[in-house]
């Protein structure tokens, strides 16, 4: 029997670090994460996926750092505020954002 699936999203397959786990790859580490990030976006492109490319994922084509400190900050500080506002529930400020962005 065939069953409903769900769309996939970039969100699904890709990698995320924190800033400091960012600090400890060496720079082989990073290069292989870039090039399997952008394979896996222009996979999901391939198959129709609509959405614009995570900003993260641009900056690391430019040669960029995905992320800076401030970026890591901000997100923490997010995370705490919803902690404190719903104890006990992991949020994923960025993730959500970028979901509703999606489905506008």
């Amino acid at each position: 029997m065939l069953q409903a699936q769900e769309s996939l999203t970039f969100h699904d397959v890709a990698v995320d670090f924190t800033w400091e786990e960012w600090q400890l790859l060496d720079p082989d580490q990073k290069n292989l994460y870039r090039d399997v990030m952008l394979e896996n976006f222009s996979h999901l492109e391939s198959v129709g996926y609509q959405a614009s490319k995570p900003d993260a994922l641009s900056k690391l084509e430019r040669g960029e750092e995905p992320w800076t400190a401030q970026d890591e900050l901000h997100r923490v500080v997010c995370a705490d505020i919803s902690n404190s506002v719903h104890p006990g529930i992991t949020w994923d400020a960025p993730y959500m954002l970028s979901s509703l962005l999606e489905s506008l």
